[in-house]
């Protein structure tokens, strides 16, 4: 049996999150502000954001480690035996908006949960995962992505892959409009089993594995030619990304209810979005083929 360490969770969690940034900078030729804070409940964090950059019209990475004295409701719908205890949580959570529509929308966190009571050990739990939001689907793109994501579970057994895209197949769903939000990735959480070395090391691998998963799709992307017609979809599209941000997140829900910092929480929202009533896109379109062939769960690889 392994032993529970917070501290290296908190180091390694601190140092991907400068990591990223530090190659998103080299990618866009921006700097992103860096800006730290305290929550007056307990624990603090950084919030990285770049808004208005050559590539990306808005991007956020943020690392929090906060902790309090009774577990939010959203942190115990699973767990009503630990209602009422202390607890803290720890992650980094990013959410990258290019501006070019040909470039894909992406999300990553890597998260650690722990539940305290005195006088026995503390309850711990990992969770996470990275999915990929295009605007319009190239199917290199989407193998890329996905295979990325099953290299960085293929050390821990043949079938935790499939396992973990099934479950980000089905949390990524918007259900109010009966649609994916993306193509998926990799997604879990409640991870604690076997022991704490093996799930920290499911996390670690996760999130090293981020960048080599998208930066060379936005390479790919970030420079093609593009009008009125993709941006006015890709605005559209992004008004499902709020949605599914403010209805179904657990994240976005679990800091609001824990009194979390708003501008933190919410950095991961596009900074220009639309909405339409009863709008589809005309068949043998771009905009159709999004719908038909990657807006469906399918087996990348």
């Amino acid at each position: 049996m392994s032993s529970f360490d917070s501290a290296a969770v908190r180091e390694y969690l601190y140092e991907l999150q400068e990591l990223i940034v530090e190659r998103l900078e080299q990618v866009d030729g921006k700097k992103f502000l860096r800006d730290n804070w305290e929550r007056s409940e307990g624990g603090g964090g950084r919030s990285c954001i770049l808004e208005e950059g050559n590539v990306l019209e808005r991007g956020g990475v943020a690392f929090s480690h906060v902790m309090g004295t009774s577990m939010p409701p959203s942190a115990t719908a699973m767990r009503p035996e630990l209602a009422g205890r202390s607890w803290e949580a720890m992650g980094v959570s990013l959410v990258l908006h290019p501006r070019n529509p040909y470039a894909p929308t992406t999300h990553m966190n890597v998260r650690m949960f722990v539940a305290k009571r005195d006088g026995s050990d503390p309850v711990f739990w990992f969770g996470g995962g990275m999915d990929l939001t295009p605007y319009y689907g190239f199917q290199e793109d989407a193998v890329h992505f996905h295979q990325t994501c099953k290299n960085s579970l293929n050390p821990f057994g043949a079938d935790l892959h499939s396992k973990y895209k099934k479950w980000c197949d089905e949390y990524f769903f918007i259900k109010h409009r009966n649609e994916p939000r993306g193509i998926g990735g990799i997604f879990f959480d409640d991870l604690s089993e076997p022991d704490f070395d093996t799930a920290f090391g499911i996390q670690q691998s996760v999130g090293d594995h981020f960048l080599s998963a998208y930066i060379p799709v936005l390479e790919r992307r970030k420079d093609t030619p593009y009008g009125e017609r993709e941006r006015d979809f890709q605005l559209y599209r992004r008004g499902r990304y709020v949605e599914f941000n403010l209805v179904i997140d657990r994240g976005t829900i679990f800091g609001l209810q824990s009194d979390g910092r708003t501008e933190s929480i919410l950095l991961s929202m596009p900074p220009l979005v639309k909405w339409r009533y009863d709008w589809h896109p005309e068949s043998g379109t771009a905009e159709a083929k999004l719908y038909e062939e990657f807006l469906v769960p399918k087996n990348w690889i």
